[in-house]
């Protein structure tokens, strides 16, 4: 079976991070850009703004 190229990663507001919206975004599993965690400027409809989002591990999966 082939390896991942790419691997889910959840997006929080970088100024609420337990706020209840967040995106899910793709980052690749090698090469220069794996190494950086993510930050995007994402609109937050909770706030109405556009706010800075970082990456945050999934939640646990449980059944």
């Amino acid at each position: 079976m082939a390896k991942k190229t790419h691997i889910k990663v959840r997006l929080v507001p970088e100024s609420k991070p337990n706020s209840s919206f967040f995106y899910y975004v793709k980052k690749p599993t090698a090469g220069e850009k794996a190494k950086v965690k993510l930050k995007a400027k994402k609109y937050n409809p909770s706030t109405r703004k556009h706010e800075t989002f970082v990456e945050k591990k999934l939640p646990p999966h449980s059944k």
